[in-house]
């Protein structure tokens, strides 16, 4: 009941300081009104496929046809078939795509870090595995490891900046100052609480859910130890309600909730976030000099799939791309033999239909829905839009 009373204060102290909040048409968002935009100058990701824009694909396997194909028109190392959340992200705060931290090429018109990086990778984990990507599909650049990267990125970059005598070999490495004023965004913890349902309950609440959390903020703190002062963090998503997850599922009465999604899972999926949610709250009063955004990402996608119809989708759980034949899974994009018949997993002929683009992942239409549900603060425990995050706010 304390800690009630005490949220309690912060919120009404939080409007006493006489900041309206305003409905954005259209979106159904809040925005805080009166705030300006912070301007961000460059953002950095941490996170699994749902933000990966080709590092896994130029460490371990290059993305295939059709992934892509509705805005890339060709694989661009992302798991669907266009733009990512991360994506619409950056093109609202006017910011170029990010490029993978582990690509050295990058697409058409080569690399470059000066207005972030992305150190996300497809599989990636906040603990570490403790299999290899070969057996598990499981990537080795869990946390920690994307933290290290983007220590040694920033080091790196620093020194060659402030050692090159020519402009031309500036334009591309971000400034040493644009780090304190960055973005960072953090969206991480699907693939281990799916590795994790396996385990007791009481074990997952108790100690499993909780060294993610701890994890996740030790990585928080240590990213503000190094300059970062924003912050934009995304629980995880209603994995129970991804068409590989129901399909493989037993089903007897009971393990399905009203729209098709499986319980446990999204029981699990929650109590993860309950915890994130209050240790964001505790990282505001370790962390004076830094604003953190808890985002409700769970919500935003659950919602979509609630009312699928009603905003122009096929109703789940069907996906775009890949099929079962006689029992056989073809995976998007690959081939297999089912009765001696080569089969081919292809793509839907209108993606921008389907809320999931292969079982797993969302499709660019989905994407670009969830996006504009969190980027104007209807998401926000603080109701802060991400434009506005650098500004400090209690939450709630």
């Amino acid at each position: 009941m304390q800690v009630f009373l005490k949220m309690r204060m912060e919120a009404l102290r939080v409007f006493s300081v006489g900041i309206l909040v305003w409905w954005v048409l259209g979106v159904g968002a809040t925005e805080v009104f009166g705030l300006p935009s912070c301007h961000f100058p460059a953002i950095y990701n941490f996170g699994d496929s749902n933000s990966d824009t080709g590092g896994m694909s130029a460490a371990f396997y290059q993305m295939v046809w059709p992934f892509g194909e509705s805005f890339f028109h060709e694989a661009a190392g992302r798991s669907s078939d266009g733009r990512l959340m991360v994506d619409f992200i950056a093109e609202h705060l006017k910011l170029p795509y990010l490029n993978a931290y582990l690509d050295s090429i990058g697409g058409k018109f080569g690399v470059s870090f000066r207005q972030g990086a992305n150190f996300a990778t497809g599989g990636a984990t906040i603990l570490r595995p403790n299999k290899t990507v070969f057996e598990s599909g499981v990537s080795p650049f869990y946390l920690d490891v994307q933290i290290a990267h983007f220590d040694q990125f920033k080091a790196r970059t620093n020194s060659l900046y402030n050692h090159a005598k020519l402009a031309s070999r500036r334009r591309k490495l971000p400034r040493p100052e644009d780090f304190s004023k960055a973005l960072y965004i953090l969206d991480i913890g699907q693939n281990d609480i799916s590795s994790g349902l396996s385990k007791p309950e009481e074990e997952l609440q108790a100690a499993y859910i909780p060294e993610l959390v701890n994890k996740l903020s030790a990585a928080v703190q240590h990213l503000y130890e190094q300059g970062g002062r924003t912050f934009w963090i995304h629980n995880t998503g209603p994995f129970g309600c991804m068409p590989v997850s129901i399909l493989y599922a037993p089903n007897p009465p009971g393990t399905l909730d009203n729209c098709g999604c499986l319980k446990y899972s999204n029981g699990i999926a929650m109590e993860f976030n309950k915890q994130l949610k209050k240790a964001v709250i505790k990282l505001r009063a370790d962390l004076p000099h830094a604003s953190l955004t808890y985002v409700d990402i769970y919500a935003a996608k659950y919602e979509l799939i609630r009312d699928a119809k009603k905003q122009g989708f096929i109703e789940p759980p069907e996906k775009c791309c890949g099929k079962r034949v006689n029992g056989v899974d073809v995976h998007c994009g690959e081939k297999a033999s089912v009765n001696d018949s080569e089969v081919y997993g292809d793509s839907c002929k209108n993606p921008s239909s389907y809320i999931s683009w292969d079982g797993v992942h969302y499709t660019e239409a989905a994407n670009h829905w969830i996006a504009n549900r969190i980027i104007k603060g209807s998401m926000s425990d603080n109701s802060l839009s991400i434009a506005q995050a650098c500004h400090m706010s209690q939450g709630s």
